[in-house]
């Protein structure tokens, strides 16, 4: 009997295959950077190749010809599936071979391994499972901010040279904006170092809530949305181990309560998927949606622009960061008061690491 091509990642990977936490959803992708071409990823140590079949399915295949072992990714899309760029072998979304050119029977052996890949309010995700025989027990996290018609949105792709965590330090942080981000989000150092800040969460997830009340609009801000004057923000941060959502905003000083659901004003509302390529590496996919009141696309156009401008600056940062933890190597840290949020959150990442261990 020939083995299923259907798996998710093996818990028996090689030694070299650096353990990240499983049985979860990860982002590998957007939606609409699947087109007429196979996209190259490698996701959690394993190379892929990410494609839309010809009935608008999405499929995840190893980037490994079975024959000749030339990458999946250098072949071409046809209405059946991927054929390898080196001898036209034609595989399907299940990584089954279904036609060998000039040979008649295809051996039950030409196969590559297929994954778990997900399209869900236009994020893909990939399931990362510890039984490579099992489904998953779950559907993909909901992100209905892409399709409710609420907002407008756009979104990105950055590669990291640093380790996936450090950019969740970055996101659940942000009172590193007023140093980092003077020219877009950032305002006044002082007020977000002092922002009132809630931590809370259970052993999967954490939550962080700051609160600046009357303060000056960034530059972002004022450009997007006619405030009157000093407003009064929000910053709300949700992890979970493979995504992060951001919810920030700002009303009128005084205007009315920045605690409600429905609460009005200026909204960001972002969507941050973190995914590791290596131990040392990772990718980092992130949406913005925005509620502009006047001229909607020019609008979102500058508010996206300026967010790019913004993740440019972290990556900055954290790249640089990361180098000097190279450089310097194993050295004490001193933990500040804004540092809760990202403690607990490494807390969570090592609690799930061990357990699979």
């Amino acid at each position: 009997m020939n083995p299923s091509p259907i798996a998710t990642f093996d818990p028996a990977a090689p030694a070299d295959r650096p353990a990240f936490p499983q049985d979860r959803w990860y982002v590998a992708g957007f939606a609409w950077e699947l087109g007429d071409k196979p996209l190259a990823r490698t996701l959690l140590g394993q190379p892929l190749v990410l494609f839309r079949t010809a009935d608008g399915s999405v499929a995840a295949l190893e980037d490994r010809c079975c024959h000749r072992a030339l990458p999946l990714s250098l072949g071409t899309l046809e209405h059946d599936g991927l054929r390898c760029g080196y001898h036209g072998l034609l595989f399907g979304a299940d990584g089954r071979c279904l036609e060998i050119p000039g040979q008649a029977k295809v051996p039950g052996k030409a196969l590559v391994k297929a994954f778990v890949l997900r399209e869900r309010d236009q994020i893909l995700w990939l399931w990362h499972g510890s039984d490579p025989q099992a489904a998953p027990n779950r559907e993909p996290p909901a992100y209905p901010h892409h399709d409710s018609g609420q907002y407008r949105f756009g979104g990105d792709v950055y590669h990291y040279a640093a380790p996936w965590q450090l950019i969740h330090d970055n996101l659940l942080d942000l009172s590193h904006l007023g140093y980092v981000h003077l020219r877009t989000i950032g305002g006044n150092a002082r007020i977000h170092m002092n922002a009132q800040m809630q931590v809370s969460g259970d052993e999967q997830s954490v939550r962080v809530v700051r609160h600046m009340l009357d303060s000056e609009p960034p530059p972002t801000y004022r450009d997007a949305y006619p405030f009157e004057g000093r407003i009064d923000r929000w910053q709300e941060i949700e992890f979970q181990p493979s995504h992060l959502c951001i919810w920030t905003g700002a009303v009128d000083a005084g205007s009315e309560p920045i605690d409600t659901a429905d609460r009005g004003g200026f909204h960001l509302r972002g969507f941050h998927g973190v995914t590791p390529e290596t131990s040392e590496t990772c990718h980092y996919f992130w949406t913005q949606a925005t509620n502009p009141q006047a001229d909607p696309e020019e609008n979102l156009r500058r508010v996206l622009e300026q967010t790019r401008l913004t993740f440019d600056e972290d990556k900055q940062v954290i790249e640089a960061q990361y180098a000097n933890l190279l450089r310097f190597g194993e050295r004490p840290m001193v933990d500040i008061h804004v540092d809760a949020g990202a403690n607990r959150a490494r807390r969570i990442i090592a609690s799930l690491l061990a357990g699979q261990a």
